[in-house]
């Protein structure tokens, strides 16, 4: 199979248009077509649903696209290792929460960056679950996270810690402490599930009888970004890593809602695979990682 053919499907399906793809691959609309024709001719089945507003997955086409973005991700990185010089000058991947990835590791990738110069970095955000899907796939070289792994072929180090807190505007009409059964009477921007945040606050509310259900919710998001800036514009409250509002506290546009008998800390895990100890190179920097990253986090 060629793989020009799932790059070609992948951006039809994520931009919804194969003229929009086609502009932009600088390459005829039904040369493009005939490339998708020739995938569902390789797979036995229709991908795409074409009509005068696009294209829409099929079932199956839903299928594939599920697998085919890690396809062509470790298509590249193994473009990556043939074409790299050595070990010593190789592309480190590192993927980590959204909050973490930008509020906590970069300090550290910058003395990383000094220790080892002749490799190159790449830091990006993802769920937890994505990333350590990733790094047993090979897609990326180990990830931070806020809980163990899952898999046990996953090693684990505990690098640092963050706090959950409770986050208003500064000037909201909020007492200082509250009880956390008092907090059903407030509005709430919340983060989704996927990097294990708020899992530990839904454990805290059922112990005195409640469900997050039981909150005014407004909406919920994967953007710590998305929900500070909504509570910046007094919508309501949220439950944030406190890394990531530390600018915020110290220009007076947040403040911190302490509740009583309530604190969530959440360790920060870095993971990667067991079997990177066969990789010098590789072993030599996670263990500088785990050293340098406990006095500088962010």
């Amino acid at each position: 199979m060629n793989i020009e053919y799932l790059k070609y499907f992948y951006q039809v399906a994520t931009m919804g248009s194969i003229s929009k793809v086609a502009k932009e691959a600088h390459i005829s609309q039904s040369a493009l077509s005939q490339q998708i024709f020739k995938l569902e001719e390789i797979l036995g089945c229709q991908l795409l649903e074409r009509s005068n507003k696009g294209v829409e997955l099929t079932s199956k086409g839903k299928i594939v696209l599920k697998y085919v973005e890690n396809i062509l991700k470790t298509y590249d990185t193994m473009l990556e290792h043939l074409y790299s010089d050595n070990e010593s000058t190789r592309i480190i991947k590192i993927e980590a929460c959204w909050p973490i990835a930008t509020y906590s590791l970069p300090c550290v990738m910058y003395k990383i960056k000094n220790k080892f110069p002749k490799h190159n970095y790449q830091l990006n955000p993802n769920e937890s679950d994505r990333i350590e899907e990733n790094i047993l796939n090979d897609i990326c070289d180990l990830g931070v996270i806020y809980k163990q792994p899952k898999n046990p072929e996953l090693c684990h180090y505990i690098i640092g810690k963050d706090q959950i807190v409770l986050v208003a505007p500064f000037k909201y009409q909020i007492p200082q402490e509250i009880e956390l059964k008092d907090l059903i009477k407030y509005s709430f921007i919340l983060l989704n599930d996927k990097n294990y945040v708020i899992d530990p606050i839904k454990s805290e509310i059922k112990k005195i009888g409640l469900r997050m259900e039981d909150f005014k919710i407004l909406y919920h998001s994967d953007s710590v970004e998305s929900v500070k800036s909504s509570i910046l514009n007094q919508f309501g409250l949220g439950f944030l890593p406190y890394t990531s509002i530390k600018k915020e506290l110290y220009h007076r546009q947040l403040k911190i809602v302490d509740i009583k008998g309530f604190s969530v800390e959440c360790d920060m895990h870095l993971i990667y695979h067991k079997e990177i100890k066969k990789n010098p190179s590789l072993n030599e920097f996670i263990q500088y990682f785990k050293k340098i990253a406990q006095r500088s986090l962010c």
